[in-house]
């Protein structure tokens, strides 16, 4: 599609323009200063710096003018409006990056949780993970998290459909244990579980929460499993797992 002339606002797009000249490193400026980051004539630039002002989107001290926590309404509408795994994906990316581990974010489809996002670093598992792939959830750290947000009666009637065959030795394969877990999970916030998808694999797992606190998908990291103290990896790597989860709770319907 192409665009005319009389098709677009070209205020607006000035105004636009405008607010991208602030930035950590300059966020304060002059009416001046922001006509020569953008290119408009200063008279351009004061009226759209006013405007800014009289919506709240701008602070205004006479001289400086400073963008307001207002400005972040935009940002948060349109991350709002994007599908989840694009919302999430930037998130994981940087965390996976500050903790050096694999984390992912999934859902729930059946007795199986299905990955949508995932940030991977050095391969622990046999198989490859990836955007789509499946496990089962009652033996995950996202699929406990998951089954500990439902109701405990649908969470009984799913794992009574669910093949609990363990898969390791330390695997938990009777619904009592695993209602219990799923209690814990409820009351603690978090899951971890130890060796039961593979040997030698370790996961932590939080809720993904919209701003009415109700758990959407869930996010985890996954490590070795080369310390005998489990305890380890909530010591290590819980904190930074909830402040993904509060940011992405201001941005989740």
């Amino acid at each position: 599609m192409v665009n005319k002339p009389t098709d677009t606002i070209a205020s607006f797009a000035k105004g636009l323009r405008v607010i991208e000249a602030f930035s950590a490193d300059a966020p304060r400026l002059t009416i001046t200063e922001v006509a020569a980051q953008t290119g408009l004539d200063r008279a351009t630039a004061r009226r759209c710096l006013l405007t800014l002002h009289h919506e709240g989107y701008a602070d205004y001290d006479g001289k400086f003018f400073a963008l307001t926590p207002r400005v972040l309404r935009l940002g948060l509408a349109a991350l709002s409006s994007m599908p989840l795994p694009q919302v999430v994906q930037p998130w994981l990316d940087q965390l996976s990056e500050q903790i050096g581990h694999s984390c992912s974010v999934s859902i729930l489809e059946g007795d199986e949780i299905v990955y949508i996002a995932r940030a991977a670093q050095k391969r622990l598992m046999s198989i490859g993970l990836m955007p789509g792939s499946r496990l089962p959830a009652h033996c995950t750290s996202m699929g406990r998290v998951l089954l500990a947000a439902l109701p405990e009666a649908e969470a009984r009637t799913l794992l009574e459909q669910t093949d609990l065959s363990p898969r390791t030795p330390q695997s938990l394969a009777d619904i009592p244990s695993l209602l219990q877990e799923c209690a814990r999970i409820r009351h603690q916030g978090y899951a971890l579980v130890d060796q039961e998808v593979e040997p030698g694999l370790r996961s932590l797992a939080v809720p993904v929460l919209n701003h009415r606190d109700q758990t959407i998908a869930a996010l985890n990291i996954g490590t070795a499993a080369t310390s005998p103290d489990q305890q380890e990896i909530v010591r290590a790597y819980l904190p930074a797992l909830l402040k993904v989860q509060d940011s992405l709770k201001r941005v989740l319907n």
